[in-house]
């Protein structure tokens, strides 16, 4: 079994991605990386009434015209109100889910709260996560960019998760979703759609896909 994985903060996990947070001893989170479009930094994808739904937390651009910037560099672009819509869309499609109203006080706190910096934000989204899930872990930022961990034996890089066009990196168990009887299972959408379904249950299903054993 791999000790320790490194994974890029995301903007609420995909499930998979969680899955190997979740499941790790111990976590690198990777900070001297450059900032990459379509990625799962800055969009999770939710179960709305019209199925899957994209939501994108816009990104000042002002900087990345010079060229490459690092993704801790990153701000948001808080001119729009995206925070409003992200839970205005996030309460439409989980109002009557079975733990929505429980988790709720939590998670709405994240956005009542203006964030400089995209990596800030998603390090907030995951200390909420692990307080709703009840979990606790050994983190480090990285100091310097690796583009491989291949010589180091008990590290499993998982930095490639990160990416949003991609199928999910395990066979991963139908649980009941809210609007599944209109457009049926989907798969690996954000950790939120497996909470707000779940409940605390969700950490046993994490658990059960396991996959760096």
């Amino acid at each position: 079994m791999n000790s320790k994985v490194v994974v890029n903060p995301g903007y609420f996990f995909p499930i998979d991605l969680f899955s190997v947070y979740v499941n790790a001893a111990e976590i690198i989170l990777e900070n001297e990386d450059n900032y990459q479009k379509q990625t799962y930094r800055n969009r999770q994808y939710i179960y709305g009434a019209n199925g899957k739904l994209l939501l994108n937390i816009p990104i000042n651009n002002t900087e990345r015209r010079k060229g490459k910037e690092k993704y801790k560099e990153v701000k948001i672009e808080n001119d729009y109100d995206w925070q409003r819509i992200h839970w205005k869309s996030l309460e439409s499609a989980y109002l009557s889910s079975p733990f929505f109203e429980f988790y709720q006080d939590d998670l709405f706190q994240l956005y009542q709260k203006k964030f400089t910096y995209l990596i800030d934000f998603n390090q907030a989204c995951k200390t909420v996560l692990n307080t709703c899930l009840q979990i606790e872990k050994t983190e480090s930022f990285s100091n310097k960019f690796l583009f491989t961990y291949e010589d180091q034996k008990d590290v499993f890089d998982a930095r490639e998760l990160i990416k949003a066009k991609r199928k999910p990196y395990v066979n991963l168990p139908a649980y009941d979703q809210v609007f599944q009887e209109k457009h049926g299972f989907i798969p690996n959408l954000s950790i939120l759609d497996l909470l707000f379904n779940l409940g605390p249950e969700s950490l046993s299903y994490l658990q059960e896909i396991n996959f760096l054993k």
